[in-house]
């Protein structure tokens, strides 16, 4: 797997050291709405998971990245989903882990190097991503680097007792 280098972050393959750090991310109940988890992950399951990691796209339709920056280490994940290469298209979504290193441009720059990962090395033609419409700085994440809102999915998702509407949005590659 190629390291995606930018200016402030890079992008890099799992390796076992971060069970932790997945462990803690999938454990969050506070981003389980992002992720649609309702359910813990046990440290077993995810070092299960890491086993795997290594294993092609093609073959499990995902693809997911940790984002570090230069100095501090992991920042947050990046993951490619429902990998389609017929359709040349896959699912696309980020999170930023803590609350001090979001809206500081990390996420965009992810963003950025996967987006031209899957267009240049990959060959997919589009990407698309489910956004709810609460999440403000996705929505501004995702449309500043292209993105098209293309449909409104209403009472998409159940959070507690309440439903929420949720936006998709496409990349085409032209």
């Amino acid at each position: 797997m190629i390291t995606l280098k930018g200016n402030h972050i890079y992008l890099r393959a799992l390796e076992p050291e971060d069970l932790e750090f997945i462990y803690e991310i999938e454990n969050d109940e506070t981003i389980w709405e992002v992720s649609n988890t309702i359910t813990p992950y046990s440290r077993f399951l995810i070092q299960q998971y890491l086993e795997q990691a290594h294993k092609d796209i093609y073959e499990v339709k995902q693809l997911r990245l940790v984002i570090c920056d230069y100095e501090n280490g992991t920042l947050g994940m990046i993951d490619l989903f429902d990998f389609d290469a017929k359709n040349k298209r896959a699912g696309i979504g980020v999170l930023i882990k803590n609350n001090k290193d979001r809206q500081q441009g990390y996420g965009n720059e992810a963003l950025k190097l996967l987006i031209n990962y899957c267009f240049k090395h990959l060959d997919l033609h589009q990407l698309y991503c489910n956004i709810s419409e609460e999440n403000k700085a996705s929505l501004k994440l995702f449309s500043n680097q292209g993105f098209q809102q293309v449909g409104l999915k209403r009472d998409w998702n159940k959070v507690n007792e309440n439903y929420k509407n949720e936006y998709l949005f496409q990349l085409i590659n032209n």
